[in-house]
Order: structure tokens, then sequence, then C-alpha cells
């Protein structure tokens, strides 16, 4: 996770971090808050938090990931003031580092899949998708002549001009689901920073908070969260749903584990309306590396009869099953057995 090089003191998180940001969730959905503000103060000095933001050597010596990202933000309500600064460079750092890997592709996987579902039926000569022009008019073929005369020009239209999407990523904040806060967050401003894509980004636990807003700087949308606490995922889709206005062009990606604390039929009504409006709806038990975490699979098999097939996402597959969704094809969902494909 992360280490301290060339000292034999380390920071006493290790590989347990995932457990870590789970447990702090927890502790906000079964305690009072007075409770969890103590319980939160005492693990930052347990896993000597503190101590490790106030060196000054702290950002050159520590190997950040998104693990200690989760912790950091599940922690930063109770941090003190003096290691605030020094945690917010910490995830800075992060998230740089995600942006470097993971923009430059998903611009060129979402402008292409832009481009393609602007096809247009009238198109300049520059514009004309040769493939899919002679795959549409081979009834056409003349064999005297050996050549087809198309009846049919299938173009491209420019996307940059004509189409305007519209995503919403509605994430889950409960512990369980840290690290697909942290990569949902810098793919939002990477969206966002799309002029052809207006993104909306909302996070939810049994609140509903928009952060948009924020979506020019994801270490503003980060902190902006508050990792723990109970789910309501009916809630947070009611309020998705109403920002929808051209369902036809709007891909609403709900990233969560599943587990409703509302109402459950309510929740695969909503689901149900979205898609027979013409809304393209992506469920995602994880964002992350590590695959599928515990989720609920009565909900994910409900989801999967409403042709909504909920499934784990690695980073590097984001964009492809992004474009596929824009582009109104099959999704590219892994091969795992899972009962929600």
């Amino acid at each position: 996770m992360y280490k301290r090089q060339g000292k034999d003191r380390s920071a006493g998180l290790g590989a347990s971090a995932p457990s870590v940001a789970r447990w702090l969730g927890d502790i906000r959905t079964y305690f009072p808050s007075s409770v969890v503000q103590v319980m939160q103060r005492d693990a930052i000095d347990r896993l000597g938090l503190s101590t490790l933001l106030l060196e000054p050597e702290m950002l050159e010596a520590v190997e950040a990931d998104v693990h200690l990202v989760g912790t950091l933000l599940s922690l930063s309500k109770a941090m003190p003031e003096t290691t605030k600064e020094t945690a917010r460079a910490v995830v800075r750092k992060v998230v740089e580092n995600l942006e470097k890997r993971l923009a430059t592709r998903t611009r060129a996987t979402l402008t292409g899949a832009l481009d393609r579902s602007a096809r247009i039926s009238r198109p300049r000569h520059h514009d004309i998708d040769w493939n899919r022009t002679i795959s549409a008019n081979l009834k056409h073929y003349l064999p005297e002549y050996r050549t087809i005369v198309p009846e049919r020009l299938i173009g491209y239209g420019r996307a940059s001009q004509s189409v305007k999407k519209e995503v919403i990523l509605c994430i889950d904040q409960s512990g369980s689901m840290a690290a697909s806060v942290v990569y949902a967050s810098v793919f939002g401003a990477v969206l966002a920073s799309m002029r052809s894509i207006n993104t909306r980004l909302v996070v939810f636990d049994t609140a509903v908070v928009d952060l948009t807003d924020q979506l020019d700087d994801p270490v503003d949308v980060l902190f902006g969260t508050q990792l723990g606490g109970g789910t309501d995922i009916n809630r947070a889709l009611a309020y998705c749903q109403s920002q929808i206005t051209r369902p036809a062009d709007t891909v609403v990606v709900l990233i969560s584990d599943l587990y409703e604390g509302g109402i459950r039929n309510e929740m695969l009504k909503r689901v149900a309306a979205m898609k027979a409006s013409g809304v393209q709806f992506v469920t995602l038990l994880a964002l992350s590396d590590e695959g599928a975490p515990a989720y609920d699979r009565e909900h994910a098999a409900a989801l999967a009869a409403l042709d909504a097939p909920a499934f784990a996402c690695t980073p590097d597959l984001f964009p492809e099953v992004m474009a596929a969704a824009i582009e109104k094809r099959p999704l590219p969902i892994p091969d795992t057995g899972s009962p929600g494909r």
C-alpha cells in the first residue's frame, strides 16, 4: 500500500486499507455521530496517519494509491487541521497519476464513439463511412459493371458540433465503494472536459449530493464525498431521473454494490422507466482493479432481468463500456459468471 523507504519505521495501515475503509463506513451506519467521531480520531492515532502526514518528507516517501486515498477521505472530517492540507496533497498526487494513465485513452475512445453515434444519411464526401455504406448497399451490386451503386450514403456527423450526449454518474459512497469513488471522480472530470458530453456527478448514501459544479477538479469532488453510512439507491435514482431532459441521448451509470436501504421495488421501477424512455442504463458493482466486491445478488439478478446487467468493471475497461453505451450497442461485459449478467 504505502511504505517509508530507507527506514525501518513504517505506518501501520499496510495492505488492510480496503478493510479499514469498509470499517469506517460501517461505524457510521451503526453508531451515533458522537461515538463515530471518537472512533475515527482513535483510528487516525492507531494507523499513525497524523504522524505520517505531519512529516515534511512524507510526499517523497509514501507510495500512495486509491486505497490510501479512500482511507484519508473516510477520516477527513475527523482529521486535525494541521494534517488536512498534506492529506489533500497526497490525494492530488494519486489523482494526477490516474489522470495521466486514463485520460488520453478515454477521450480518444469516446470521441470515436461520439463520431460513430452521429452518423448521418446525407453526408458530405469526406464524412462518408465507406465500410457501412457498402455493407448497406450490397443488394445494389451490378455484376456487369462489378460495382455497387449506393442508394443510401452513411456518414459521420461532427460530434463536437452536432452531438451532445448526457452522462450521469451516480456513485454509492458507502465504505466498501471507496476505490470506485476515487476512479469515478477521475473519470467524471475527464468526461466533463469533453465539449460534446454534458456530465453530471452525483454521490449518495441515504442523502444525495450533486457535485457537478466541482467536476473541474476531481480532488474537490473527492473531498465533497462522505465515505460510509447507509444506502438509498432509489432516492439517488429519483434525483438522477429528475435531471434527464433528453433520454434518448442520456447514459446513466450507477456504481453501487446494490445493498439497497431504500424501496427496492421503486428502485427497479425507476430503472425500467428510464430504459423505456430511451436512457442507456449501466450498472457497475465496482469501478476498481480488485473485481466485484460483495454485492446484493438478488438485486443484480433483478436488474439483469430488466436488461440492465450489473458487473464489475476495471478502470481500463470503463472507456469501452461508455463507448458501447453511447453507441447503443451491447456492453463489453467481462465473463465472470456473475448472476447479475
